[in-house]
């Protein structure tokens, strides 16, 4: 039987799928739920279709009504919340909680992964990002967005397999049988490559990722560059971080235990496993607003974008 007191909403508003978790005034978990795509880069609107949609199959699972929402404090993290216009575009919405705080996809995991203590994460999923926090300061690097930034991402990994594709279908490159495979999915004619990749997403582009990731383990050679320059590139980010001093590392995202092996070693045994995911961090945020507690060293310097109903 659900009590009807306060309820805490988490969101991960992530480019490949959206997930929201429900728990009340004792942390509890009251229900879970999943919807698709939720950035900023898909338009506002629609990303906020897909993070409505998943906090209703979570709030359907928690026994919650629509009317139990106005009792909910909700924190969530959002992918591209940084994109100009995006913060101006979320005050507008017209939500139906108690109050809602926004903060990046990536802040949200790393509190997340570090219970909102101090720490860094970098993310290796259809995006790539760094995210740290010392003393309630946050540190960014990278995460500006496919096709400009996200190296060693799964986004990236897929152009970098087409580019090879395309340049073997002309016979101006090397071939191999990751190349074939990529090749049949469009019959062998770089021009459906082409009308494909001019609508296609940096998800559309991430789906390419396992496929590499499978040939370059079998041994082949351009997928083990492909995956080699993506292990690199998310070296660079974790690199980072040591510079700063930061102790705690994790690597989070849906490539990140395919990514790791492919790490240098000295790297690979600074990674500890993360605490919660993103959900979890933006929970935190959803209970004591962007203010964790002293212990944490998480402090009202971080950002957040607050919209409260009166």
């Amino acid at each position: 039987m659900v009590t009807r007191g306060m309820f805490y909403l988490g969101v991960d508003g992530g480019g490949s799928q959206c997930r929201a978790r429900i728990e009340d005034d004792h942390g509890a978990e009251l229900g879970e739920g999943r919807a698709g795509p939720a950035t900023t880069r898909l338009g506002i609107n629609e990303a906020w279709q897909s993070i409505m949609g998943a906090c209703t199959a979570a709030a359907g699972q928690a026994s919650l009504s629509r009317e139990d929402f106005a009792r909910i404090h909700a924190g969530i993290g959002l992918a591209g919340l940084s994109r100009l216009g995006a913060e101006a575009a979320l005050r507008e919405i017209e939500h139906p909680f108690a109050c809602v705080r926004f903060i990046s996809d990536g802040l949200a995991a790393c509190l997340g992964a570090h219970g909102g203590a101090d720490g860094a994460i970098v993310v290796a999923g259809t995006g790539s990002v760094g995210i740290g926090l010392i003393g309630g300061h946050e540190y960014r690097f990278g995460g500006y967005g496919f096709p400009i930034s996200d190296e060693g991402s799964g986004a990236d990994i897929g152009l970098q397999v087409i580019r090879h594709a395309l340049r073997a279908a002309d016979k101006r490159g090397e071939v191999s049988t990751l190349l074939d495979d990529v090749l049949a999915r469009f019959n062998h004619d770089p021009f459906q490559v082409v009308a494909w990749a001019e609508q296609a997403t940096a998800t559309e582009y991430a789906t390419f990722a396992p496929m590499v990731l499978r040939h370059a383990t079998e041994g082949d050679p351009i997928g083990r560059r492909i995956v080699q320059q993506a292990a690199d590139a998310i070296g660079d980010l974790l690199d980072a971080f040591v510079r700063l001093g930061i102790d705690r590392l994790s690597l989070v995202g849906g490539l990140s235990e395919a990514i790791a092996s492919w790490l240098r070693p000295d790297l690979r045994g600074r990674l500890k496993p993360p605490n919660g995911d993103a959900v979890a961090g933006a929970l935190l945020v959803a209970r004591r607003g962007i203010t964790v507690d002293e212990a944490t060293g998480v402090s009202e310097l971080l950002p957040t974008l607050r919209v409260c109903n009166p």
